[in-house]
Formats: structure tokens, C-alpha cells, sequence
């Protein structure tokens, strides 16, 4: 049952490896429109903010490039879902295999 259950877990990891030489241009963070008068919503721009090494940052974007960073933003989001489940599937695939080798050890002894 274990074995099986490893195998499963080995096949998963291959499709999200496989799956992640299919994300393209990646950038982190979130976009979002500001108003320099948020009632009237008049005079807005974009930003986007992200954090990275630690690091905060904000910067302006360009009403032609929205497009591009928003694609972008949603690939990043797909790289760290796969990442976080192969993860996950990593370790769970080292505990199964600490129990497979201590029931091994128990037959052996």
C-alpha cells in the first residue's frame, strides 16, 4: 500500500516538473489602480508592489505595459502553486519512505 502510494507520489512530482518548464515570463506582486482622487476616481495610475529579498517595493506603471505585467503576475502565481504542492508531495514522499525503510529494518531484525 505504501509502495503504491510512493509511486503515486513520484508520478505527481514528475507532472509538476514537467508542468513548470511550461511557465513563462514570471514577476511577483500585485497590481493594483490608484487615485489621486479616490471619490471622483480621476487622475489614476498603476502600481505595482511586490516584495523581494526581503524588500519592499512599489513602482508606476505604464498604462501600455498593465497587459504584460498582469500575464506576468498570473504566471508567478502558477510557479508558486506548483512549487508549494511539490512541496507538499516532497514531504510526504520522505515520511513514506522513513516508514517503507523502518518496516524494512523491523523484517530484517
Amino acid at each position: 500500500m505504501r509502495k503504491e502510494k510512493l509511486s503515486q507520489i513520484e508520478t505527481r512530482i514528475n507532472a509538476i516538473k514537467k508542468n513548470l518548464q511550461d511557465v513563462g515570463e514570471m514577476r511577483p506582486g500585485s497590481l493594483t489602480r490608484q487615485y489621486k482622487d479616490p471619490a471622483t476616481k480621476s487622475g489614476g495610475s498603476f502600481q505595482i508592489s511586490y516584495t523581494y529579498h526581503m524588500q519592499s517595493r512599489t513602482e508606476y506603471v505604464r498604462p501600455q505595459f498593465v497587459k504584460v505585467l498582469k500575464k506576468q503576475i498570473a504566471e508567478y502565481k502558477k510557479y508558486r502553486k506548483l512549487v508549494d504542492t511539490w512541496l507538499d508531495l516532497a514531504i510526504e514522499q520522505s515520511k513514506l519512505k522513513i516508514k517503507l525503510e523502518i518496516e524494512k529494518e523491523k523484517v530484517l531484525s
